[in-house]
């Protein structure tokens, strides 16, 4: 098809503004599927993705439109909304001229709206706004788009009104997609150049890469290379996805679609790579993608130890599949062999577990999430730990730095104060207020990571009845008042159970944690003592008290020292057992470490 005529575009929004409803319809209104085969959130595969309703991973789909009598090809790329999957966003981007900004007209401009159009912005793509569902009873499109106006310099008068669910302005959305947005630039490389954007493994057919071809073509029967590695493959089928896999002869420049050329180890492949031709390589490679940082880690530990093999293959199925998420190999005294795994974000681990468990039928204890801190040691190399076992002897440590983000809020203007003081318990300080409208109001925070990661959110929701929306941007480390807590159940300490915390809340959050702890951990026949303790000083004690059973109840009468000596047999049964003993330690403990509520 001639290059004029293609239109690559991403839908963007903040989560549940209506994206993947969207992109149904569209699907529906080009006939690429008919009402029969048509169902509700006809690209998200995964049936997470379904009951969560949340995009998860981004996945195209090729359409045609014909408009004055000329046929267009539509490549439309959905993206996730949460925060967490901003990096699967700005992949999607990479592959694109033009995004679709998906704004809620009940909702408004939300956190990861503004973050979302950034990372568009920044892609330098063409921005259509969008306002969908304007036909619900509480939708205000003027003050939205006002709202759209005022951050992001988009007048509202160029605002398209529509509502997803009915189809109503979907097909004046559809007339402005292939009027305004641009068609793809031609690429000055002779050469075949395409950008891999996503892969999936397929138990039969090997690894399918979805690509975008930036110059050349690609047909079956090509031997092509992979330019970061250099290993070389024969293509067996190329295609697009309408939105099911179809086979096509061949892709030309500007077209997205899939390859199978018979790569058998989905580690063969690396998200944002350059293929080229063999016989006829570029000289140059595509950008590509700048590696995603994982600042949230926690350990992953087979409930069953034999499980641990069977963990291992899941893994590497997953990791392969999802690149901002790594593991490495983990052992503990008090779980056995598991796994430290790194993160995006906590919905993001959540996914992973939830996948875990439900694609591989493994039961999983995990421990709670930490951040990573960057060690200056006294030697002048700096470290970075995501644990706190790794922490290293305090003597050679010349500073421990935490990491900081730039903290986006957008809430209604009567929640102010409660969000206030909520920061400034999380140690966070307000950077700038911006009044979006009379009702509302975006605050921009300089926060610790490690305060706002676990319950942050939920706290917030709960101040602002639902209305608050939060983003967040990775700045970078600075130096921080930080100690080690360590948790000794019955004088072993349990290092999946260990903390960083600030110096100010270590003692407080010690003595709570204890007692979280003695409620969650079940009684043993032994008293069980639990401790906590910065270096060698034990700042904080809670007693699990032993089972108690009456050993003297079968005595009827006769001298009181029979009943001693039971009793004195007793305590020296339960000494022994105290000494030997194993204290079962149940995944609620690990999770209350999380809970800063009192």
């Amino acid at each position: 098809m001639n290059i004029e005529n293609i239109r690559n575009f991403s839908i963007v929004a903040h989560i549940d503004h209506g994206k993947s409803t969207l992109a149904d319809r569209l699907m529906l209104l080009t006939g690429t599927v008919t009402q029969r085969q048509f169902h509700e959130q006809l690209l998200d595969s995964m049936d997470i993705e379904r009951e969560r309703g949340i995009t998860v991973k981004a996945s195209a789909v090729t359409m045609t439109h014909i408009h004055e009598g000329v046929e267009y090809m539509l490549n439309l790329i959905d993206t996730p909304g949460h925060v967490d999957f901003s990096y699967e966003v700005s992949r999607s981007l990479a592959a694109c001229e033009g995004a679709l900004l998906v704004v809620d007209a009940t909702q408004g401009v939300e956190a990861q709206t503004v973050a979302n159009a950034y990372l568009a912005i920044d892609a330098e793509l063409e921005i259509l706004p969008v306002i969908n569902k304007v036909d619900l009873p509480a939708a205000q499109p003027g003050v939205v788009g006002e709202e759209i106006e005022h951050i992001l310099g988009i007048r509202k008068n160029e605002c398209f009104h529509i509502s997803a669910k009915s189809g109503l302005g979907i097909e004046e959305l559809l007339e402005a997609i292939v009027t305004f947005l641009p068609s793809p630039k031609v690429d000055d490389c002779r050469q075949t150049r395409a950008l891999i954007f996503d892969s999936h493994f397929d138990g039969y057919r090997g690894v399918i890469c979805y690509i975008r071809v930036m110059s050349g073509k690609l047909e079956a029967g090509n031997k092509i290379r992979m330019m970061s590695n250099g290993s070389s493959y024969v293509v067996t089928e190329v295609g697009k996805f309408s939105p099911t896999m179809m086979k096509v002869g061949s892709l030309g420049a500007g077209e997205v679609g899939y390859i199978i050329a018979n790569i058998k180890n989905l580690a063969n492949i690396t998200i944002g790579d350059t293929i080229t031709l063999d016989n006829d390589p570029a000289e140059k490679a595509l950008p590509g993608y700048q590696k995603p940082i994982q600042m949230v880690f926690s350990d992953f530990y087979p409930a069953n130890n034999t499980e641990y093999p069977k963990m291992r293959t899941a893994f590497d199925k997953l990791a392969l599949n999802d690149t901002s998420f790594s593991f490495e190999p983990q052992n503990s005294p008090a779980l056995g062999f598991g796994f430290r795994c790194g993160f995006l974000g906590l919905l993001h681990m959540e996914i992973v577990q939830e996948r875990l468990e439900r694609e591989n039928d493994i039961e999983i204890i995990q421990t709670a999430p930490t951040v990573s801190y960057e060690i200056l040691l006294t030697d002048g190399e700096v470290k970075r730990i995501d644990s706190p076992s790794q922490l290293p002897d305090r003597s050679i440590i010349e500073e421990l730095r935490e990491p900081f983000v730039k903290l986006e809020l957008i809430t209604p203007k009567d929640s102010i104060g409660s969000i206030m003081k909520l920061a400034e318990q999380r140690r966070c300080s307000l950077i700038k207020t911006d009044y979006l409208s009379t009702t509302r109001v975006m605050m921009e925070f300089k926060a610790p990571l490690a305060e706002i990661v676990y319950d942050f959110y939920d706290q917030l929701k709960g101040i602002s009845k639902g209305y608050a929306t939060m983003d967040y941007d990775f700045i970078g480390f600075e130096k921080s008042d930080l100690v080690r807590i360590e948790i000794l159940v019955n004088k072993i300490p349990v290092d999946a159970l260990s903390l960083i915390l600030h110096r100010s809340s270590a003692e407080i959050r010690g003595r709570h944690l204890l007692i979280k702890l003695r409620r969650a951990i079940p009684k043993h026949q032994f008293e069980v003592p639990l401790q906590a303790a910065i270096g060698g000083k034990i700042i904080a004690r809670e007693t699990i008290k032993a089972f108690r059973k009456d050993v003297t109840s079968k005595l009827y009468g006769g001298d009181v020292t029979r009943k001693m000596k039971l009793l004195k047999k007793q305590k020296e049964g339960k000494k022994r057992m105290k000494s030997i003993g194993n204290v079962q330690i149940p995944q609620q403990a690990f999770m209350s470490i999380l809970d800063t509520s009192d």
